[in-house]
């Protein structure tokens, strides 16, 4: 199969393709997501196949406008229309509880919730629109490795697996949405998978606490929502977590053991490593903002590296507003690897 690269001009023949139960990939402002037609039981069923994902894995369904819910959700909790009038479009899942059978069980992974989001990118909601039913799109890459924040990168995991690629260039933010949890209306709102939406900004916007999921998922349990397995977004080369004040060990220990060593850091820290690292992958800057728009490139690039290296390390943040949502993806990335010097 030849996996044709769609833009703005050739959105009709990429809705027609979905719409048909065909795979295209669609960007947004988080990361790139494989697309199916939600309604199409065989169409979700290729996305699985394709990713290599666990079917007990739910995928989020995407929507062009807020009345796409209606087949599916009528009995919201009393914050959700807040939430969808201040974050929507926006990097925000919302998990209802839905209608029987309003959407196949191989969307739900079985459950008796469905999470959803509006994305925030016009070629996307165009192409929702014109496809005419709303999409499932789990990150368009191989399952358990680095989300794609480029057409690139869909390219480099899917070529030959799926009929297209809307390109869009790089996403903005670089890593999956916030998921929040509003299936049942009598409880409070909770975070299963932090995101560019932090706890801070729904407590400021609902006025109410929201609570934090902290359970990690092992392979033998089903995730309420994607993206909560132990480990995750992980490349092949081993990550490695390192604090601020560990550089210089952390470094001194992979010399030690004569490892090869790849560093993802903003300019402060790479200038710190520059001499002792076989490869760096530059943020931009110093910033969270920077490291999360560049973790999962970086992840790809430096595991993909001529230089083969034996090790990853990577900077941590404090885990508040973004922070949250970049060391949730890093830890996962790591398996809960810190560096510890001895």
């Amino acid at each position: 199969m030849e996996t044709k690269i769609f833009d703005q001009s050739q959105l009709n023949e990429a809705a027609a393709i979905l719409a048909e139960g065909g795979l295209v990939a669609f960007p947004t402002e988080t990361v790139y997501g494989l697309g199916a037609s939600a309604l199409l039981p065989n169409a979700v069923a290729q996305v699985y196949q394709v990713k290599g994902r666990p079917s007990d894995n739910p995928l989020i369904v995407h929507i062009a406008e807020p009345e796409q819910l209606e087949p599916f959700v009528d009995n919201k909790h009393p914050f959700a229309d807040k939430l969808m009038e201040t974050f929507w479009p926006g990097p925000l899942t919302l998990i209802f509880s839905i209608k029987k059978d309003s959407l196949p069980s191989i969307v739900t992974g079985g459950l008796s919730t469905a999470a959803f989001r509006m994305p925030n990118n016009t070629k996307t909601l165009a192409l929702i629109k014109q496809a005419q039913q709303p999409l499932v799109g789990p990150s368009a890459n191989t399952s358990g490795k680095p989300s794609p924040t480029s057409a690139a990168h869909v390219q480099y995991d899917l070529a030959g697996k799926i009929a297209g690629i809307l390109d869009d260039g790089v996403t903005q933010i670089g890593v999956e949405s916030t998921v929040l949890d509003l299936s049942d209306p009598t409880a409070p709102p909770i975070i299963l998978r932090p995101g560019a939406i932090s706890k801070e900004q729904l407590e400021a916007v609902l006025q109410t606490k929201v609570l934090v999921d902290q359970h990690l998922v092992t392979e033998s349990e089903a995730p309420k929502a994607p993206g909560m397995k132990y480990k995750h977004y992980a490349p092949n080369t081993n990550v490695m977590m390192v604090n601020d004040q560990d550089w210089s060990a952390a470094m001194a220990w992979a010399k030690e053991q004569q490892l090869k060593v790849g560093v993802l850091a903003g300019p402060t820290i790479a200038e710190q490593v520059r001499f002792e690292a076989a490869a760096i992958y530059l943020f931009f800057d110093d910033s969270v903002e920077a490291a999360t728009k560049g973790l999962f490139a970086g992840l790809r690039a430096l595991d993909e590296s001529i230089a083969e290296l034996d090790v990853l390390f990577a900077p941590t943040f404090p885990e508040s507003g973004l922070g949250a949502a970049y060391m949730n993806r890093l830890k996962k990335a790591a398996n809960q690897s810190f560096f510890q010097e001895n």
